[in-house]
């Protein structure tokens, strides 16, 4: 079985700001002719708007796509740069420090992994996914035994 967690909030939010950019800048490249001032603008300044709003929605996005996968074998995180797999074997813990805004996982010689997919804006739904995480690692320490 694999467990996945995602952020919550901040995937509603960042769908929703994606979305008022494409909107916004949709709206104004529509609307962006001629100007009072006497300025002209051409269909390649509507398209190079609207490609501003893609490219900031795309921007906005990229605030969704933290995900953590684990199973009996290890846990994938993924979140902003990169996507690493870590075996339950080199991990000593996951933790949810007090004041933090998201979890992590503790490896040796103090260094730590953050878990951009389990955040505290997120409440229960972050309780729940540190518990998982938990027991997986529990169950994985059993059986390496």
């Amino acid at each position: 079985m694999t467990y996945t967690a995602r952020p919550h909030k901040a995937r509603v939010i960042a769908i929703s700001v994606a979305v008022l950019f494409v909107v916004a800048f949709g709206v104004v490249a529509a609307l962006l002719r001629d100007s009072s001032t006497g300025v002209t603008f051409y269909v390649s300044d509507q398209v190079a708007m609207a490609g501003i709003g893609l490219v900031l929605a795309a921007a906005a996005l990229w605030f969704a796509r933290p995900r953590v996968r684990a199973d009996h074998e290890g846990v994938e995180v993924r979140n902003m740069l990169g996507t690493h797999r870590y075996r339950w074997s080199e991990i000593t813990a996951v933790s949810f420090p007090d004041g933090s805004p998201w979890a992590r996982l503790e490896l040796p010689a103090d260094e730590y992994v953050p878990i951009l997919a389990v955040q505290a804006i997120d409440g229960e739904h972050a309780v729940a996914a540190m518990r998982e995480l938990r027991r997986l690692r529990r169950e994985a320490s059993a059986e390496s035994r």
